[in-house]
């Protein structure tokens, strides 16, 4: 197993004991299976993007607080070779941390890369949560709030991410931005 999901399965066990949770519980509360967050805590499988964003929402927690970060140093250089991704379970979409976990600052920044023609549906983050989306290559549309907004290179978007959204490639070329989430201040 990566390093990435070594964070993650120590990060779940830790933040589901420390709030006193069973596994059913948090099972109840973020629509994963106990089985799976079992699986997830023993390294026996490697969750997708999907589940560790309804694991976090579960648990109430920011994302990047899963992937069990420690305080970004004063100068952290993030190179492309030594990058950890997450996936979608068909590796149709992906995305990099580049910013999370900073302390006094509520947000995340993602690098996101969707195939041609491919989809991502996202949960909605935690309650109060907004979403920059930003397009660097390509094409993609965002359904959100009811809304279909078209969006091309140098475009972005702002949306309220605490409800269920949808990115859609409609193009015969891979799609990349950024992801920005601001989370309300706890």
């Amino acid at each position: 197993m990566d390093e990435i999901n070594q964070r993650v399965a120590g990060s779940v066990r830790r933040l589901r004991q420390a709030r006193e949770l069973t596994l059913e519980e948090l099972a109840r509360l973020s629509g994963v299976s106990r089985a799976m967050l079992s699986q997830i805590e023993t390294l026996k499988v490697n969750p997708t993007i999907a589940v560790l964003w309804r694991i976090s929402t579960g648990l109430g927690v920011p994302f990047a607080e899963l992937l069990g970060q420690d305080e970004p140093p004063s100068v952290n250089v993030m190179r492309r070779r030594e990058a950890q991704y997450l996936y979608s379970h068909d590796r149709s979409f992906r995305s990099r941390p580049l910013l999370a976990r900073v302390p006094g600052h509520p947000v995340e920044l993602y690098e996101i890369w969707l195939a041609p023609n491919a989809a991502q549906d996202a949960d909605a983050h935690l309650e109060g949560s907004r979403e920059l989306l930003s397009v660097l290559r390509g094409r993609v549309c965002l359904d959100a709030g009811g809304e279909r907004i078209e969006l091309a290179s140098g475009d972005a978007v702002l949306f309220a991410a605490d409800r269920p959204h949808r990115y859609t490639n409609p193009t015969g070329r891979p799609f990349l931005g950024h992801s920005l989430i601001l989370y309300q201040s706890r």
